[in-house]
């Protein structure tokens, strides 16, 4: 049972229309006997709320996008008692949001949080800060670094990254050291993809249901010859767990990793930068806790 629940909103999200926000607002009351509301307004605010905030709620909602959960897991990853976290999609992408299979309508999303369904479910770790979709480093970084600020409110960081994806012929390779649980890799990529949700820009990855919940990081790492794959997985639309035994892209299942480069290089989180190689990669599991669209037992 919650009594009291906060909902945490981005203000600055182009999406978001006072109607939507009233309808969230509506639905999600029948179910509480308290529930607040805070609109966020400067980088890093967020955060900060949810972790003054966190423990003083039984749930906690996040409307916003893939960049709003950064910002609120990076602050209820480090609390005693967090909330239980319930995910609006408010964003262009909303990936974790897919990844939690929750719908991608304002209403019939509240409607399902309302039902309560829960799972613990990992969070990545990389240089003390935490991502619920994925780290990067390469080919997806630089898209997001490049991106025109006037593309950015109308296709997104990720939307834009497929977009040139489709028509890239080239791009250029950087040379990295990975450690892992079995072993040690080295050479060199323009991508390394470190996923721990299970969407990229809308799109279904090659991941298995399990992997919110299994204590592993899904590591890609392409090469350039396996450029023409990494096309052919971000445009599917259909989910299928993937057999990467002879592709040009390696896949590693790891708990944790070590990444090093030749230089610094910046790195993409859910798309927000602002830190770099090298970088030292985990799981936290077991920590949260949040409100999916289907009852643990169907998923398989």
């Amino acid at each position: 049972m919650y009594n009291k629940g906060l909902l945490i909103y981005n203000g600055h999200a182009g999406s978001l229309t006072p109607e939507l926000l009233g309808t969230a607002l509506s639905i999600l009351s029948l179910a509480l006997p308290e529930l607040n509301v805070r609109r966020t307004d400067q980088p890093g605010e967020a955060q900060q709320l949810c972790k003054e905030l966190g423990e003083q709620y039984d749930v906690l909602y996040i409307l916003g996008g893939d960049g709003t959960v950064h910002e609120c897991i990076n602050g209820l990853a480090l609390l005693d008692h967090p909330p239980v976290i319930g995910i609006l999609p408010g964003g262009t992408c909303n990936d974790f949001s897919r990844a939690l299979m929750m719908p991608q309508q304002m209403a019939k999303a509240a409607e399902v949080l309302n039902e309560r369904y829960t799972r613990t479910i990992d969070i990545g770790t990389v240089n003390g800060q935490y991502f619920t979709n994925f780290y990067g480093i390469g080919l997806i970084a630089e898209t997001s670094q490049n991106i025109n600020p006037d593309l950015k409110g109308a296709f997104g960081k990720i939307s834009y990254f497929l977009s040139t994806l489709q028509t890239v012929r080239t791009a250029e390779p950087f040379t990295f050291h990975l450690t892992h649980d079995e072993g040690e890799i080295d050479g060199e990529a323009i991508m390394i993809y470190v996923a721990n949700g299970r969407f990229l820009g809308t799109n279904p990855l090659p991941f298995p249901a399990s992997s919110l919940e299994d204590g592993l990081l899904d590591v890609l790492i392409i090469r350039e010859a396996g450029l023409p794959l990494l096309r052919e997985l971000v445009s599917r639309k259909t989910e299928e767990v993937w057999n990467p035994q002879y592709s040009n892209i390696d896949y590693i299942r790891t708990t944790k990793a070590t990444l090093t480069t030749a230089q610094p290089m910046p790195a993409d989180m859910d798309g927000e930068i602002y830190l770099e190689t090298p970088a030292e990669l985990g799981v936290l599991s077991g920590k949260l806790t949040f409100l999916v669209g289907e009852p643990v037992a169907d998923i398989q």
